[in-house]
């Protein structure tokens, strides 16, 4: 038990403090930097760093998930999933230091809270632990679609790297819907969503 302690503990660690890496290329690295104005500028970094943040909180939801488990095929689906979770990050964090902006100074807070709902969904059985990975992947799907609307045509770099987030997020809730996952009741749907919007509207400024 207190290796398995501390074994999250430098997840976590690592997840919030340390550089992320990456197995696949940054998508979009070939592309020319857009022409931007200064406000331009800030409002892409700024989503980005709310993009960086779900990533984060992902992270954490993935560890909580995999920890109660107890189905070794759905530790392993959620395993993979945090480690191309870990791209995401890397990809986020490299976007938001070419935009000269900065991560969210709560990502411990961010962390912290999924990684508790994490180990709850876990708890309540695997069905609904798949349930919940499935339906935060559509709402995290979903609100990438939103921040592609929103980015400037002249940002492809930024545009790259979403496309190809959301196209992993799709697998991912597709993965869960295979393994066996429970449809939410509507009521835990939208208060996901609900607590989404706080996370995205806090991270987008602090």
């Amino acid at each position: 038990m207190i290796d398995k302690a501390i074994v999250e503990f430098d997840k976590a660690l690592r997840t919030v403090f340390a550089p992320a890496r990456t197995a696949r290329a940054v998508p979009g690295r070939d592309l020319p930097e857009g022409e931007f104005d200064e406000a331009g500028r800030r409002d892409a970094a700024n989503l980005m760093r709310v993009n960086h943040c779900g990533e984060v909180c992902a992270q954490a939801l993935y560890q909580g998930q995999a920890l109660s488990s107890r189905d070794p095929g759905i530790k392993k689906a959620l395993e993979g999933a945090a480690a191309e979770e870990t791209e995401h990050l890397a990809w986020t964090e490299q976007r938001i230091g070419e935009l000269g902006g900065r991560k969210s100074l709560l990502n411990p807070l961010w962390y912290t809270g999924s990684f508790a709902l994490g180990v709850i969904a876990g708890r309540m059985g695997d069905g609904w632990n798949l349930g919940f990975l499935a339906e935060t992947e559509r709402q995290v799907e979903a609100h990438l679609k939103g921040h592609l609307g929103r980015l400037a045509p002249e940002d492809q770099k930024s545009r790259a790297i979403l496309d190809q987030m959301q196209q992993d997020e799709i697998g991912h809730a597709e993965t869960a819907v295979k393994l066996g996952a429970h449809e939410l009741p509507a009521p835990v749907r939208m208060l996901m969503r609900a607590a989404s919007g706080v996370m995205t509207r806090t991270a987008y400024w602090l």
